[in-house]
């Protein structure tokens, strides 16, 4: 499991003894994030050591994660990837043109006035308003930026495995709203979007919605 920006493991703490409670080995990648000099093949080495030797790997990545997992995916052996309000590249994408070429931003502020929302970035607005109080303050410690180094590394891939792809968007995601997610999803994947409740951080407030989800591939 590949967390989103800050590459923090934690994201997934709520997650993995569900996992494992059903027989199933979960491992959380922690990759380093705030290091300046880390960028897309870091992670991905990374996350390929994670994998070791595994050869009926689910890989499952929240965020910005996408990125690593597309990466990963071109040279690890897979059962099956599973994006997760994630951002899904093309060949040769970086992670901050991404964002200009799917047309995220207009897209976040059509949603925001759809729904009602404010339109001005706010963490608790955006991120935390269906994470439980207790569960947002237990995750400030291990808390930390994204350095800058990642936005401008290539997705170094060419095309995607023959392995079954899967697109989980949250109902209520407001940073990639769920018919933005379904858009890129059709248009970059050719796949339908399946939708869980839940918001951006699905893994924090909706653990077992994505559990059962998992669970059933």
């Amino acid at each position: 499991m590949i967390p989103g920006a800050g590459g923090v493991a934690w994201y997934w703490h709520r997650l993995v003894p569900l996992l494992e409670a059903a027989g199933h080995e979960a491992v959380a990648v922690d990759l380093p994030g705030e290091d300046e000099t880390a960028g897309l093949a870091e992670y991905a080495r990374l996350a390929q050591q994670a994998i070791g030797g595994r050869r009926d790997t689910v890989l499952v990545a929240q965020s910005l994660g996408g990125f690593t997992a597309a990466q990963v995916a071109a040279t690890t052996p897979l059962r099956a990837l599973v994006f997760v309000n994630a951002m899904i590249p093309i060949p040769g994408e970086t992670p901050g043109d991404w964002w200009g070429t799917t047309g995220w931003e207009p897209a976040r502020l059509a949603a925001a006035r759809r729904h009602g929302y404010a339109s001005d970035f706010d963490l608790s607005v955006y991120f935390l308003h269906d994470v439980a109080p207790a569960v947002a303050e237990a995750g400030e410690p291990h808390q930390r930026p994204e350095a800058s180094a990642v936005f401008t590394s290539t997705c170094d891939f060419q095309s995607w495995p023959d392995v079954p792809i899967r697109v989980v968007a949250g109902a209520h995601d407001r940073f990639f709203p769920v018919e933005f997610q379904r858009m890129i999803a059709a248009d970059r994947l050719g796949v339908d979007t399946d939708v869980l409740p839940g918001g951006h951080l699905i893994a924090l407030s909706q653990p077992l919605a994505l559990a059962d989800y998992l669970l059933q591939m």
